[in-house]
């Protein structure tokens, strides 16, 4: 049981029915599955492949410092909150598992290719240190000296040592066999319609018509959580997909183990796009990252491919000698504010757990934690809160007809 377990709350659920229904197997799922299992609650989670989703594509940089943008402070907060419980995090994850993640404190290196590029960074820098962050200003030769890999051209950088990373495919591996161990059931199915009885979320029925009842669910279905059926209009999550390209190569190995090619995750800007190369412990390297607007597509293009390698090859140039292993595009659960929604919805019994965009895998241990004492105790931690999903709700009133839902009998 996790540290800070406490007695649950007593169930709602239907008698020989689980106390939560997760539904959605991806790492925000499966934390909030194993986080709750934790705490006593019977869990089961709904998908047809746990384990999958936007956690095969991500590069999974836990980057509280590097990700800060301007008007995002108060995400900020969340990100170093989770960020500074990802060692404790690893070692009980890697415990309940007995697998490793891949965590790696090997701090990042964002760098500048030209000029306008380099006043960016310097301002990047002002704004991290206004917000108490800790980021060292590097000339373009100190950049090299830490990465010789990079080009020539290198104009400077930022060195942030607290910006780590790890394997999100052995992360959602791991979490996936944490839960199996913990007791939390898997139903196989997709997940097509909310049900809802005497005004309240009462489970899913499955794209098989098989039904699920439980006394409390968890929408955490990435970038399907803004279409599943059967969910008012007005708790509906207004999440959407945002495509990004991932490319994975491999590093030549040094003569002890490891590689010479990359010690550090390395980020720039490059014609104004960000991108960014992440060196896994086993030699892996991930490159990417697109960003597009083209609904559920999740098509590789020959286009993406190519500015991944030309940018990649502006910053590194030795990356095209490199095997290219893998091609791969994925989606992005995004909210309007870039922040997730974690927390009760205006419907009783329906929770969210959605729309973390480019921080889910950094957030996992974070969203974890909340959504386990929501459903233990009823009420969401302090550093969560700002993070409800009725900042997104339209103010007061009834909901209006066409978005109330047929209710259902309990299964």
């Amino acid at each position: 049981m996790h540290p800070s377990a406490t007695a649950p709350t007593p169930s709602s659920a239907p008698p020989g029915h689980p106390d939560v229904l997760v539904i959605g197997g991806g790492v925000i799922g499966l934390v909030t599955a194993w986080r709750a299992a934790g705490r006593g609650l019977a869990v089961t989670v709904a998908d047809p492949a746990p384990g999958g989703g936007a956690a095969r594509v991500a590069a999974g940089m836990l980057a509280a410092v590097t990700e800060l943008h301007y008007g995002e402070q108060t995400l900020l907060g969340l990100n170093l909150a989770s960020a500074g419980r990802y060692p404790r995090f690893t070692a009980e994850l890697e415990e309940a598992s007995g697998q490793r993640i891949g965590y790696r404190r090997c701090g990042t290196l964002a760098v500048a290719l030209d000029a306008d590029d380099r006043a960016h960074l310097r301002e990047l820098h002002a704004l991290q240190t206004r917000s108490g962050l800790d980021s060292q200003w590097l000339s373009g030769r100190e950049c090299r000296r830490l990465e010789p890999m990079l080009a020539p051209g290198v104009r400077g950088g930022l060195r942030v040592d607290g910006d780590h990373q790890v394997d999100p495919r052995r992360l959602a591996s791991a979490l996936l066999i944490a839960c199996e161990r913990a007791g939390v059931t898997f139903r196989h199915g997709r997940a097509a319609r909310l049900t809802v009885s005497g005004g309240r979320a009462s489970g899913v029925e499955l794209a098989d018509g098989t039904r699920l009842s439980a006394g409390q669910t968890v929408l955490a279905a990435g970038s399907d959580s803004g279409r599943l059926a059967g969910v008012p209009e007005d708790v509906l999550p207004p999440v959407r997909p945002v495509k990004g390209q991932v490319l994975r190569l491999r590093m030549p190995d040094a003569p002890a183990g490891g590689s010479t090619f990359l010690s550090r995750t390395v980020r720039a800007v490059v014609r104004g796009g960000p991108l960014y190369l992440v060196p896994r412990e086993n030699g892996e390297l991930v490159v990417g990252a697109t960003s597009e607007e083209l609904g559920w597509d999740t098509t590789v293009t020959a286009g993406g491919v190519y500015e991944l390698l030309r940018d990649a090859h502006e910053l590194v140039p030795g990356i095209t000698e490199l095997p290219l292993v893998e091609t791969i595009a994925g989606l992005r659960p995004t909210s309007p504010d870039n922040a997730p929604l974690l927390g009760p919805s205006r419907l009783p019994g329906l929770h969210l757990a959605t729309g973390h965009f480019r921080n889910g895998v950094l957030l996992t241990p974070v969203t974890g934690d909340a959504m386990a004492e929501l459903l233990a105790t009823g009420s969401l931690p302090e550093e969560a809160r700002a993070f409800s999903p009725a900042r997104f709700a339209a103010a007061g009133g009834p909901r209006p007809e066409s978005a109330r839902v047929r209710e259902e009998q309990p299964v």
